[in-house]
């Protein structure tokens, strides 16, 4: 056996593989050293000789550009593909880590040995078998060492190797590494001619294409890389779980992907987590492509206070946590992650522990749920089983993966076991000489001192004992001790174990079948040596995030401004006041700015924004940001895709558009009405669709949900007012312009549209502040397109702010020009008749008038300011 590092032809008493031809287009292209200059004859002068040897110009062979850079890039790219960016399936090494374990094997850095410098072992494999950059040397033997890396590291390190937070390693004269006990089971038997050995990048050493890998490296640790054109990304499994699996394949080579499923549960990384779900690791395993959710480990703690905790134990594979930390405080900053009062990362030597504090009152669950959904908490595994088999890259499956290291380990036994056989019959060889020689030592001895020569000496043994010359130098090498009985004893019983040990190993060589009782006899021992308990949980499918599972229900107020500002506040910021109070203030305001107009939904309900243009736009009520009572809020033309001069004139709020004989009844300014189907409205772009078709100096300003069955209000600012059925209201399509609802005066424009329902009364409010409440019987029904009848005494100058229908029970909310909020109980607005003035709702200061009235549900245990 030649010394590693040595060149020296191997003979395996087997037929050498012939070698076959790469294949080539029909135009050889020509090697480099072709296109050198070759000697000729230079031109000669007249009269002159021409000068022999000398050299002619060089000689071009003419090459398009784009055959030159389609051959050099497919070179390129099979070299990055073979030889950096792709672990071979059978050892799970790329050539940067092969070179790596095989130079620390060179050096005796060893598991029972001490450790030496990184920087020692990196110029032992940039020196002899790797001409690339030490940088990249030195990243792949600190991976190879880094547990929250590798499942099984393979590397030994003593010093700053990295964190989980991202944190370099240091430099590598500081750092020390030695071989790790299991990175010996990849190098176990490569010294007895078990893999092939080829030439380093100058010729002048050999190293190993490939370990013997007693262990299922690229199963147990996986793999990444980007090739071109291509990328692998192999999960690490545990390794008990998937020598359950291999053998399992080696008893029963039918055995379905499903049924190793059974052993090979999920992949186990080396940071722990949770996966959630199996379709996409049964993906994986079937087709060698699928996408794993995997999510932080978490759980809750009792603080003080009456507050609860959530602490992070666990990470998804691959996430920095010192990222996370600052990405969940930046969201907490930003209002985007709400009920969270804490944070800090509590982690030690011991482990892991993200400590998260939450406000009191927050539920934890959706907490919980916005971290998984918003942050790295959660993350997707794309595994991507490409590994390269017989040089050449190749898209496998779990069984795949399984059966080609089988094939592998069945190779280096079958080597192994014949080189151990040769071996141990040239012993049985010198054993057999050393036995005739003890038998006849006096006449060998006699042959020996009579010889003058030890060339002599061999051939005369060889001759007269019918010896090999191999047996005879070995009988001339004999010490003399070994002539006592002891020894001669020890001969013989060292002759019957080789010769029992030559009929194992042949036997073991008798079949197939012998040579995989072998391998799965280790395997079984590597795993008593090394398995260990998974760290990755499996849990049931993650159910996909819905938004609204991530927010609380609950009722906000949706006010907006003449110039577009919105914001979303809850309700009980309000509490409730007794008619004629001054208020609280709404929404801060420029001075120029008014507030038009409030909504009032839950935080689930879609909110539809029916604009001056006819248009209609949909967001949520949660995707509207959250603010306080004072704050201005958020231009509206930052969540919705408005055209130049259009504004938000009507807004409602929508459960779902699933509801059967559901309308949107419109009106606009100009007294036109319109009915359309509620489905019609379902899918609504982000830019927008038509509401109604408006005709010149026309505005649609109220919308309305109805059954169809209703009875419909129009008021007018001065006063008029028109009951009319909504059967008189044919459904028309989004695009339709309408019909006329009410016949205005000169300067009059209808100021409130609204639904009567049975049991409800008037509200009648009017700019200047006074209010009253009125039957529905004391206004008569009329035909739609009439003038309509009186509704206010009002007062010259005075107009209608509002007309709506209302409970006695129900609250309302008064907003003023000036951002004055009010809430206050209808019941404290006294009941009148349609001619009379009313009584004072909302005092107001100078130059400020009622813009807006809406509606809010009676709640329990609201405190009363008299």
């Amino acid at each position: 056996m030649p010394k590693r590092g040595q060149q020296e032809e191997i003979n395996f008493n087997e037929e050498p593989e012939e070698k076959k031809p790469k294949n080539k287009s029909s135009k050889e292209k020509p090697s480099k050293k072709a296109v050198k200059s070759e000697k000729e004859e230079t031109p000669k002068e007249e009269g002159q000789e021409p000068v022999q040897g000398e050299a002619k110009g060089p000689r071009v062979i003419p090459a398009t550009i784009e055959e030159e850079m389609k051959s050099s890039y497919i070179d390129y790219a099979m070299s990055v593909i073979v030889g950096r960016a792709l672990p071979d399936v059978r050892d799970g090494l790329k050539p940067v880590h092969r070179r790596i374990l095989f130079a620390m094997d060179d050096l005796g850095l060893h598991p029972n040995k001490s450790h030496k410098k990184c920087a020692r072992v990196v110029g032992e494999v940039l020196g002899k078998y790797h001409p690339h950059g030490d940088m990249s040397v030195y990243d792949a033997l600190v991976r190879m060492a880094q547990n929250f890396s590798l499942r099984y590291p393979l590397v030994n390190g003593q010093g700053n190797f990295g964190s989980v937070d991202g944190d370099n390693a240091a430099a590598m004269r500081y750092t020390e590494a030695k071989l790790m006990l299991m990175a010996t089971e990849l190098l176990a038997d490569l010294d007895k001619e078990t893999v092939n050995y080829g030439p380093n990048f100058d010729e002048t050493l050999q190293e190993p294409l490939v370990l013997p890998s007693k262990i299922p490296n690229l199963l147990i640790n996986g793999s990444s890389g980007i090739a071109v054109g291509m990328a692998t990304n192999i999960p690490p499994q545990n390794l008990g779980e998937v020598i359950d699996g291999l053998i399992n394949v080696i008893e029963d080579p039918d055995v379905t992907i499903e049924q190793l499923m059974k052993h090979v549960k999920a992949p186990d990384f080396p940071t722990g987590g949770i996966i959630c779900g199996m379709q996409g690791v049964k993906d994986a395993y079937l087709t060698g492509r699928g996408l794993i959710k995997v999510r932080a480990k978490v759980f809750r703690e009792d603080v003080k206070s009456g507050k609860e905790a959530i602490i992070v134990t666990e990470l998804p594979y691959q996430v920095n946590k010192s990222q996370l930390v600052e990405r969940i405080a930046d969201m907490v900053k930003d209002k985007k992650l709400t009920g969270i009062s804490d944070l800090r990362d509590e982690s030690d030597r011991t482990g892991m522990r993200i400590y998260i504090e939450l406000k009191r009152d927050t539920n934890a669950d959706i907490v919980i749920n916005q971290l998984y959904k918003h942050t790295d908490m959660q993350t997707t595994f794309g595994v991507n089983l490409l590994a390269l088999v017989n040089g050449q890259p190749k898209l496998l499956t779990l069984k795949d993966m399984m059966i080609e290291y089988i094939k592998h380990r069945q190779e280096v036994i079958e080597r192994r076991t014949k080189y151990d056989l040769r071996k141990a019959e040239e012993q049985a060889h010198i054993l057999e000489g050393l036995l005739i020689a003890l038998a006849n030592i006096d006449p060998i001895i006699k042959l020996i001192k009579s010889s003058k020569t030890v060339d002599e000496a061999r051939s005369g043994l060889a001759k007269k004992f019918d010896l090999t010359v191999i047996q005879a130098q070995a009988i001339l090498d004999m010490r003399l001790q070994r002539l006592t009985g002891l020894e001669r004893e020890k001969i013989e019983e060292e002759y019957k174990s080789i010769k029992k040990l030559i009929s194992e190993l042949k036997d073991i060589l008798s079949s197939m079948k012998n040579i995989l009782s072998v391998v799965k006899k280790e395997l079984l021992e590597i795993k008593e040596k090394y398995n260990d308990k998974r760290k990755t949980q499996i849990t049931g499918a993650a159910e996909e995030f819905n938004l609204e599972n991530l927010i609380e229900e609950m009722e906000v107020a949706i006010p907006i401004t003449r110039d577009g500002f919105i914001k979303r506040m809850q309700i009980t910021s309000f509490r409730s006041q007794l008619r004629g109070g001054h208020g609280v203030t709404g929404m801060a305001t420029r001075e120029e700015d008014l507030i038009d107009q409030i909504a009032v939904a839950s935080t689930h309900d879609f909110i539809l924004f029916f604009t001056s243009l006819g248009r209609v736009y949909r967001l949520k009520a949660y995707e509207i940001p959250e603010s306080s009572r004072v704050s201005k809020g958020t231009s509206i033309a930052n969540l919705l895709e408005f055209a130049e001069g259009e504004k938000v004139t009507a807004v409602i709020s929508v459960k779902n558009f699933e509801e059967k004989n559901q309308f949107l009844v419109m009106a606009t300014k100009n007294g036109v009405i319109k009915k359309t189907s509620l489905e019609e409205f379902e899918n609504i772009r982000r830019s927008g669709i038509i509401a109604i078709g408006l005709k010149d100096n026309d505005e649609l300003r109220w919308v309305r949900m109805t059954n169809g069955t209703k009875e419909l209000i129009l008021g007018t600012k001065f006063g008029k007012a028109i009951r009319f059925k909504e059967k008189d209201v044919r459904p028309m399509g989004r695009s339709a312009s309408g019909v006329k609802g009410i016949g205005l005066g000169p300067k009059d424009q209808v100021i409130s549209m609204d639904v009567i329902a049975e049991g409800l009364q008037f509200l009648i409010v009017t700019r200047s502040g006074y209010g009253k409440r009125c039957e529905i019987k004391g206004f008569r029904m009329q035909h739609r397109g009439g003038k309509g009848i009186k509704s206010a005494n009002l007062r010259k100058g005075d107009e209608l702010a509002t007309l709506m229908l209302i409970n006695p029970t129900d609250e309302i909310l008064v907003i003023t020009s000036s951002g004055i909020l009010s809430r206050q109980k209808v019941s404290g607005i006294s009941v009148q008749s349609r001619y009379a003035r009313g009584v004072i709702v909302q005092r107001l200061g100078n130059k400020d008038s009622i813009v807006d009235i809406a509606l809010v549900h009676q709640e329990e245990n609201i405190e009363i300011i008299k």
